[in-house]
């Protein structure tokens, strides 16, 4: 009998949760990642990696809240488990403050992290510059050990890895069934998407073991976010900027409105300074559309496009690309699946 062959393009947070989806729920495909690189190169190493969302223009809110859900209850019951510490998932505390009260003061993922609530004034007075907070536990997960994790989960389940640069869906007609794009930022030549487009992050790793609580500002440029063997302090969201290389600038400037937060760390030694960029787009794309390649009507399901948000909403929107996969395969002509 000939397993069906699907392949499973980007080796980010979103791919490697795609890839361990698929493989594990339909165990008679055969399932190959491929990327041009691998952690610790990825995007998604350098991602603070806490979890809770925006909001997307045009995704049903139903949808985006079982994206939010299904990830963070993956990611809670890991943390609650013998695999927490190989895995780099943890609980933390913290709050979001806010220099004006937002419309929305209960935003709709409020719910489904634990215990969300509104700061009392008496919590606010460290923060003179701002007026409204929110207190709540949710998850981190670090990238830089989950992602090794999760393709050793990937490879237990059956799955192959090969690094690879894939230039065009034409490459990959021959040799598979069924074609999943995960390919983040890449998605903009690969699939030809202009929807997409890098909103450049820098952050700074520091020593300060004395922090155990985050802390962000509601307008997403600056936060501190402790981990299990430093803390994440940012950041920038310079949209449409493609420079990779440290700014100094943009250090100095994280440096000094981190300070202004929390002043302590004026004392932590930066360990590290690291660049990367957000593959950005309107809303996520979780679709499937059946494309001509090679004179052959070939099924691809499309998975990227999840901009800052790519770990709070990784195991959601692949537990949504499976079920696209099964639609699929569902579609085929019988010869196709034997």
């Amino acid at each position: 009998m000939k397993r069906l062959r699907l392949v499973v393009v980007g080796a980010g947070v979103v791919g490697f949760s795609t890839a361990v989806c698929i493989a594990e729920a339909l165990p008679l495909c055969s399932v190959t990642l491929l990327s041009e690189k691998f952690s610790p190169d990825t995007t998604s190493d350098g991602a603070a990696g806490i979890l809770f969302a925006a909001e997307f223009p045009d995704v049903p809110l139903e949808r985006q809240r079982r994206w939010f859900k299904d990830s963070f209850d993956h990611l809670l019951a890991i943390a609650q488990s013998q695999h927490a510490p190989d895995a780099g998932v943890m609980l933390s505390s913290g709050c979001q403050i806010f220099k004006e009260v937002p419309a929305n003061k209960t935003p709709f993922w409020s719910d489904l992290v634990i215990g969300f609530r509104i700061m009392a004034d008496g919590e606010l007075k460290r923060f003179p510059d701002h007026k409204f907070g929110q207190a709540f536990t949710s998850i981190k997960c670090e990238c830089s050990s989950y992602l090794p994790w999760l393709e050793k989960r990937f490879r237990e389940a059956g799955g192959q890895v090969e690094q690879r640069k894939v230039n065009s869906l034409q490459e990959l007609s021959d040799g598979f069934d069924l074609i999943v794009n995960c390919s983040g930022l890449g998605s903009k030549e690969l699939v030809g998407d202009a929807g997409v487009y890098p909103v450049r992050g820098q952050v700074l790793q520091v020593e300060a073991p004395w922090l155990n609580h985050f802390i962000r500002d509601g307008d997403g440029k600056t936060y501190i976010y402790p981990g299990i063997h430093s803390v994440t302090i940012g950041g920038t969201r310079q949209e449409g900027d493609w420079r990779l290389h440290v700014d100094k600038g943009d250090t100095q400037s994280i440096l000094e409105r981190c300070a202004r937060l929390e002043p302590s760390l004026k004392k932590a030694k930066v360990l590290s300074e690291w660049v990367g960029l957000r593959p950005s787009r309107r809303n996520p794309r979780v679709e499937r559309e059946r494309v001509q390649l090679q004179g052959c009507m070939v099924p691809v399901v499309h998975n990227y496009g999840h901009g800052g948000w790519g770990v709070t909403i990784a195991w959601g929107t692949a537990l949504d690309a499976l079920e696209l996969v099964r639609k699929c395969i569902q579609e085929m002509p019988q010869q196709a699946k034997l």
